[in-house]
């Protein structure tokens, strides 16, 4: 009959964890060569002959050049799917990584900067995708945990950005050596990332046979015609809990990008000749913080308790940075470790949960979009902590610096405690199981639920 022709059965697809990794590797790839170069900041400033603020700005290319085209390419999400975008996003991580093999001479920074700008573009296609991902792909169970896996390669790849250089490129006096050690590092990227391209275009397919959840089956079944990408963004710009949560997640993901663009500096700042021990530090902020985003799936996916477990978090990540501020400069790295851990736990365990929440709040609208948006306030806010704190640090030190990012998480915890927990996507969940019994209204998850939505 029509009615069971509308909606198709919902079913979970065994490709989905295959899909899932091959999109957290690629995406790992061109984080790592977001950070590849702020990693090693001074090795760069000397090598190219350049000022540490240029090298800065490798790093800040990724952020710059999202902004304006993260809209043309939600679009495209939105028209052509999830095959498209993934094989542009690889395509152009690999070539921006084949690019910069060309720029291994002290003179030819202009051919690394036209490399990077590739992977930044290669970006734009990938941060928007892990939402997308998981809904199009995973069942309504689990797909806060997928969300947080493909987030994941992302944070693997700044991971691996800030352990790998110090490692591979040691600050030698000789161009030539440098030049050899720049080389090797390149050479890998780009047999990594050309890799990963050929595997996209064999296994990367637009979407399971059947739809994997309620939620995504009605979306699926719904006529195309109705959906407008500009009246979609107009009805999120008109969504208040939305707007602040977009204010709220760029403050903190922001002060997230500027911590890692400018560690190296202030780690030798006050540590001279610890540029190894820099790249371990950001590792450590990375790691903890994957562990805090894997938790923070989870707990999600079990508890459904998005507003509360967003606050925690956020007052958790002020706190982290207040410590990390006042114990920089005691004199003792592993006090440095053990901070940086804390802010990371908290900082990078943020960033799945502010796009679920954003997935909650706006329901049905596509997550590509919400999550874009939430990611050009991050890359806003992102650039211009990096660029305040660095003339601040460089002028009244690190202190000061790290005290600009501490104010502004504190603004940020304050306009998260005024969002409301209009969860819209689990109501439509729990409608389309429309069964009498109780069931779904677990006593602990009661509340979470019903707030702002009363039946």
């Amino acid at each position: 009959g029509g009615v069971a022709d509308a909606t198709p059965q919902v079913q979970l697809s065994r490709l989905r964890w295959v899909v899932l990794l091959l999109f957290s590797s690629y995406s790992l790839c061109n984080a790592f060569q977001w950070i590849q170069y702020g990693s090693i900041n001074n090795v760069f400033v000397r090598f190219y002959d350049v000022s540490p603020f240029a090298i800065d700005w490798l790093s800040m290319s990724y952020m710059v050049i999202y902004i304006p085209l993260l809209f043309p390419v939600a679009w495209l999400l939105d028209k052509r799917g999830l095959r498209l975008i993934a094989l542009a996003g690889s395509a152009l991580n690999a070539v921006g990584a084949w690019v910069k093999l060309g720029s291994l001479k002290p003179h030819l920074f202009p051919v690394t900067v036209l490399g990077q700008v590739i992977c930044a573009l290669a970006q734009v296609f990938i941060l928007g995708m892990p939402s997308r991902i998981a809904s199009v792909w995973f069942g309504s169970h689990e797909v806060s945990t997928a969300c947080s896996i493909a987030v994941f390669g992302n944070q693997l790849g700044i991971a691996a950005g800030f352990l790998v250089p110090p490692v591979l490129i040691p600050n030698v006096e000789d161009v030539e050596k440098l030049a050899y050690h720049i080389s090797v590092m390149f050479f890998m990227t780009a047999g990594v990332a050309s890799a990963l391209f050929i595997l996209v275009i064999i296994v990367f397919k637009e979407k399971p046979l059947n739809p994997p959840s309620r939620a995504q089956a009605s979306i699926q079944s719904r006529p195309t015609a109705e959906y407008s990408y500009v009246q979609s963004i107009l009805r999120l710009l008109r969504n208040a809990n939305f707007l602040l949560l977009m204010v709220t997640y760029g403050l903190n993901v922001g002060c997230f990008y500027a911590l890692s663009t400018l560690l190296n500096r202030m780690v030798i700042h006050h540590y001279p000749g610890e540029e190894v021990n820099a790249g371990r530090i950001g590792l450590t902020i990375i790691l903890s913080g994957m562990v805090g985003a894997l938790i923070s799936g989870i707990w999600l996916d079990k508890t459904k308790t998005y507003k509360q477990t967003t606050l925690v978090v956020y007052i958790m990540s002020l706190v982290g940075m207040i410590v990390y501020t006042f114990t920089l400069s005691l004199g003792h790295l592993w006090v440095v470790f053990v901070t940086a851990g804390l802010l990371g736990f908290f900082m990078t365990g943020y960033l799945p949960l502010g796009f679920e929440f954003a997935a909650e709040l706006t329901y049905p609208e596509s997550e590509g979009t919400s999550s874009g948006l939430l990611n050009v306030s991050a890359q806003i806010f992102g650039i211009a902590f990096t660029i305040g704190q660095g003339q601040i640090m460089d002028h009244f030190g690190t202190k000061a610096g790290n005290l600009l990012l501490c104010s502004f998480l504190f603004l940020g915890t304050v306009m998260t405690a005024f969002i409301k927990a209009d969860l819209r996507r689990q109501q439509a969940n729990l409608e389309n199981e429309q069964t009498v019994s109780k069931r779904p209204f677990n006593p602990c998850c009661a509340p979470a639920i019903s707030s702002g939505q009363h039946p």
